[in-house]
């Protein structure tokens, strides 16, 4: 029997908080979660620094990708005897799906911005690299790799099997939302996931909902937006990534310098530091690795490294306050030089951070990043975009919200001697509004 059709003598379950069990009965599957590079995943947290806002939010990238795999495969089970559907990409979407957030690296988004990494360029790289995970892709058939990798890069040819996995409603989302919300323990992110699956249709390039479904959808889009404003954008939260990314430039910055020597030479760290990243050097660091560094770096000669480092491991984040620097550019620039001023170093401990995102969107050809909408089929079996038909969804549609905060240490403006430098700096901030705590 080919390789691509072998199943297990019995079918492998794992046992998952979210949706009960996982089921594997692909010989193809089970090995690619055997392979190093999908084991590494255990060791990247799916919400990078959100455990210091949220406590339970300990879960992995492991677990969010066996997830996302479990809704592809209940959704091309409903889809077995629809007209559309392709049976032939059945093993495809599965590997696509299992694989799709391989080329994550530790902390994510806030790693991938300090050193200008594409976690989708590396996922992709991975699968059609010199890796355990591209030969056993390749036993399936040659030129198997390239097609995975292309489903995950939205270049794969048949858009419906790219939508499994990105779209405005994909099997990604559906698993994150109710992931993270179980870890986190929030409500928000509670939707019915089994009732979206069961009126999920495929045509020729995407799947599209039945209208009866449409109040399900509906609840999914505001659990999203509610996910991301409670949970994903929370200040806590955007505190801690804040002070991670000072803690990388900081280190990079005194790399460069060539003047100063660390006690521990940061060696998992020199390509990313040089902008020269290899493959198997990516594949060597995860977040066990980078708490190791930062836990050392607490020892170190230099004064912004060793506090920042110390802060992040124990929690000690800056304080906030709303500050739109669109808006007010001169209260920024008389906050910098004050802040010179009492020697606290305001390019890293001066920072402006923004969140932004937008819930739902429809069609918008030719703009970039565009994103295609939800399309409900309806009793006459024509399609209608779902804003155009739920009032809900009109009243977020197209609405992008951009939230601006500033961050900086409260205890070391407490600290100042100087009682007149002091009080200007504090009555800038407090002019802004109240000083909000992270605790």
């Amino acid at each position: 029997m080919a390789y691509k059709d072998q199943q297990l003598s019995e079918e492998k379950v794992f046992k998952d908080p979210v949706h009960r069990y996982v089921h594997v009965r692909d010989r193809v599957i089970w090995d690619l979660i055997a392979t190093p590079e999908f084991q590494r995943l255990r060791r990247i947290k799916q919400l990078g620094t959100t455990n210091l806002t949220f406590h339970g939010a300990e879960h992995s990238r492991f677990n969010h990708s066996l997830g996302v795999y479990e809704i592809v495969r209940r959704i091309i089970n409903n889809f077995e005897n629809q007209s559309h559907w392709n049976k032939e990409e059945r093993l495809l979407c599965l590997c696509a799906a299992l694989l799709h957030d391989l080329g994550h690296g530790p902390f994510s988004h806030s790693f991938e911005k300090v050193f200008k990494l594409d976690h989708e360029y590396f996922t992709q790289q991975i699968i059609i690299g010199d890796t355990n995970i591209h030969k056993i892709l390749e036993r399936v058939s040659p030129g198997f790799s390239k097609e995975v990798a292309d489903v995950i890069a939205k270049t794969y040819e048949d858009k419906l099997v790219v939508s499994l996995i990105s779209s405005q409603i994909d099997a990604d989302r559906m698993d994150y939302l109710q992931r993270d919300a179980y870890y986190t323990g929030v409500s928000y992110g509670h939707f019915d996931m089994e009732r979206i699956l069961r009126v999920m249709r495929p045509i020729e390039d995407q799947v599209v909902i039945k209208s009866t479904g449409m109040h399900a959808v509906e609840d999914y889009i505001m659990s999203r937006y509610q996910m991301y404003w409670q949970v994903y954008f929370h200040p806590v939260t955007r505190s801690a990534e804040v002070i991670l990314s000072k803690i990388l430039h900081r280190a990079k910055e005194l790399y460069e310098s060539k003047e100063f020597t660390f006690k521990l030479k940061p060696i998992h760290f020199i390509s990313f530091f040089e902008g020269k990243v290899k493959l198997d050097e990516y594949l060597k660091l995860d977040e066990s690795i980078v708490y190791f560094y930062f836990q050392a770096w607490q020892e170190e000669q230099d004064e912004i490294l060793r506090d920042l480092c110390e802060r992040f491991m124990n929690r000690r984040l800056f304080k906030y306050v709303e500050f739109n620097p669109n808006l007010q550019m001169k209260q920024w620039m008389e906050l910098y030089q004050l802040f010179q001023n009492a020697g606290i170093d305001p390019e890293y401990y001066l920072v402006v951070d923004s969140s932004s995102d937008l819930p739902y969107d429809f069609y918008r050809p030719g703009e970039e990043g565009e994103r295609l909408p939800i399309h409900l089929v309806m009793p006459d079996n024509s399609l209608k975009e779902l804003s155009r038909h739920s009032d809900i969804v009109e009243a977020i549609s197209g609405k992008k919200r951009t939230d601006h905060k500033l961050y900086f240490p409260k205890d070391r403006l407490d600290a100042l001697e100087n009682e007149e430098l002091k009080n200007k700096i504090m009555e800038i901030l407090y002019g802004q509004g109240e000083v909000r705590d992270v605790r």
